[in-house]
């Protein structure tokens, strides 16, 4: 989108606001990052643990696989031995872990128009009809943002007065809906704040550049 040659309070409230609204996007997609590579280290470690534990139990074998299973059971059994094995809850904190992942990566691509739009008819439309278009689109997505937090939250009274727990590690599950509600808030903020910033470009002249990924 070209920079606005206009003004008023709506394209100041939006330039002064940001810097902060792309921090709290910036660092929220990093601890998203930082998530991801822990479930998949520990995703890693859990199917390498499992394939040792296999290995330490291996049968003697018949015909050719006696020399292999001969080779990896010694290797099994060393590694169990030193504490190799799946890392048990594995799958829970996988789940939990990637919901979210997924909700602090939201903010960050919005705030950078990184979604995905198909141009058929954009490119013959005048820019301003181009930048309603946006203001709509952008309305849309604060009104799923919010609807999806509304949702999370409406999920995680229910599993707090009823107590539930995961399986294996019996965490109380409405801790990962915590964590996944920490993520839609903040899109839902980083989506308010991307529908002002398309208002304010309303008052934008000149050619129109298309904002998303175009396909």
């Amino acid at each position: 989108m070209e920079k606005s040659r206009g003004g008023g309070p709506v394209k100041s409230a939006i330039s002064a606001s940001e810097a902060p609204i792309r921090l709290l996007a910036k660092w929220t997609a990093i601890l998203g990052g930082i998530v991801l590579v822990v479930i998949t280290t520990i995703s890693v470690a859990s199917i390498s643990g499992r394939a040792l534990y296999t290995m330490a139990n291996l049968g003697p074998g018949e015909g050719s696989w006696v020399w292999l299973n001969s080779l990896l059971r010694p290797i099994g059994t060393f590694a169990t031995s030193l504490g190799a094995g799946p890392v048990p809850g594995d799958y829970e904190l996988v789940e939990a872990g990637t919901a979210f992942a997924v909700f602090a990566f939201l903010p960050w691509c919005h705030f950078n128009r990184g979604h995905a739009a198909v141009e058929i008819l954009a490119g013959l439309f005048p820019g301003w009809l181009n930048r309603g278009i946006d203001v709509v689109s952008n309305l849309l997505m604060f009104a799923v943002a919010a609807l999806i937090a509304w949702r999370l939250y409406l999920g995680m009274s229910d599993k707090m007065s009823y107590s539930e727990t995961t399986l294996v590690l019996q965490y109380p599950i409405w801790w990962s809906y915590a964590a996944s509600m920490f993520g839609a808030t903040v899109f839902v903020i980083v989506s308010a704040w991307c529908l002002g910033r398309a208002i304010a470009d309303l008052s934008d002249h000149g050619e129109y550049h298309a904002s998303e990924a175009v396909h």
